[in-house]
């Protein structure tokens, strides 16, 4: 039997040991309940960052969305433009040529051809200047056309850029290449038709006196006199000829190789757009041509026969003038090569006889058959190697 007092003390240890675990049971509840605190905190971090990862995604799928939209619009107006642009291109030519024609015929038939015979020499002059402002309708025409159509205008697709670099043969070919034919094919000419020859130029001096009579001034100098003037125009027309005609060319050449040419390479192959550009610029010239121009009146055939021969010239120079502007990717060596045949290609005329009449048909001047004889073979050298460029490259030539 244990005493009272060792009962007291037994007691006091139990007690003593059930505060203490007691106080572990509370110690382990609380971590329980920090942990369990802790793990919440951790679930509803957790469901904010969830939250907040699905507003960023609903907001990048928002911005996809109308990016999508904004695309497709984009996409959407450019097939209309590009439509657009389809139908407008379609009536360009069309429009270009209606314009260069219509414009030209209505003021050479209407206008410079009834005042041209005016017996008013003032009413005459004025027609016969009129016909060089005829040059500036193609130029105007392209212009109206780019205008009325939408179309847009840079030094690219204007094609008045020089573009020296790697191209200054072709700038030689139409300068001083055009002039050495014209040169050559009087040489020609009179070498045929010796008799038409006048070494003392009497169609010159018999011109420039008929010039003087007409102005109502007499001619102080003699033939020799009148031949070393002749003589030093020609030289100094073999060098500036294509500046001092540069304005008036570019109204044709800005119209017909800078403007007709590259819409015509869009549609057609090389060979059938330079054949159909050069028989289009013939036909131009017709009622210049029944009026006279290069050819006369009253010869047999008039003027059916005349308006055929100009369109024989024009495809054969056109088909130069458009070579080098395909290769320049510029109608300025047009304009020059215009510049050089416009004022240089009446050199042969000079030294024909006035009691032997030349064949203007046959030449001296490059509108001639023979005068014209280097021309017409250039042209057709430069048209074979466009044709075999396009054939072995299996790519259509354009602008």
């Amino acid at each position: 039997m244990m005493s009272d007092e060792l009962k007291e003390q037994v007691e006091i240890l139990e007690e003593t040991e059930n505060v203490a675990g007691d106080e572990e049971a509370v110690i382990h509840k609380s971590e329980e309940a920090d942990k369990s605190a802790a793990l919440q905190d951790e679930e509803d971090e957790d469901v904010v960052d969830v939250a907040e990862i699905h507003r960023m995604l609903d907001a990048k799928r928002g911005t996809s969305k109308a990016k999508e939209r904004q695309e497709e619009e984009l996409k959407k107006r450019k097939e209309r433009e590009e439509a657009t642009e389809i139908k407008r291109e379609k009536w360009r030519i069309p429009l270009f040529l209606v314009l260069t024609f219509g414009i030209t015929y209505f003021l050479e038939i209407f206008v410079i051809m009834p005042n041209l015979t005016s017996t008013d020499p003032e009413v005459a002059m004025a027609a016969q200047s009129m016909i060089a402002s005829v040059m500036f309708i193609p130029a105007l025409s392209a212009l109206l056309t780019r205008v009325f159509t939408g179309e847009r205008m840079t030094g690219r697709n204007m094609y008045l850029l020089l573009n020296l670099k790697g191209n200054l043969k072709y700038y030689g070919l139409v300068w001083f290449g055009f002039g050495i034919l014209i040169i050559l094919g009087a040489v020609l000419y009179f070498v045929i038709f010796r008799k038409q020859f006048d070494p003392d130029m009497g169609y010159a001096v018999a011109l420039i006196q008929s010039q003087a009579q007409m102005l109502g001034q007499e001619v102080n100098l003699t033939t020799e006199q009148i031949k070393a003037t002749v003589m030093s125009q020609i030289l100094f027309g073999f060098v500036i000829s294509p500046f001092v005609n540069i304005i008036t060319c570019f109204g044709e050449e800005w119209g017909w190789r800078g403007y007709l040419l590259p819409k015509m390479l869009k549609k057609f192959p090389v060979v059938p757009t330079l054949l159909i550009t050069g028989v289009i610029w013939g036909i131009w010239h017709a009622p210049l041509t029944v009026m006279g121009h290069n050819y006369g009146i009253g010869y047999p055939g008039f003027p059916v026969v005349g308006i055929l021969a100009m369109c024989v010239f024009c495809t054969a120079t056109g088909i130069i003038l458009s070579y080098v502007t395909i290769k320049t990717k510029s109608c300025i060596p047009a304009i020059l090569g215009h510049g050089m045949m416009n004022g240089f290609a009446s050199v042969g005329l000079y030294y024909t006889s006035v009691e032997h009449p030349f064949n203007v048909f046959m030449g001296p001047a490059p509108t001639g058959l023979i005068g014209g004889m280097g021309f017409i073979i250039l042209a057709a050298v430069l048209l074979w190697k466009l044709y075999k460029e396009e054939k072995e490259t299996g790519q259509r030539i354009v602008l």
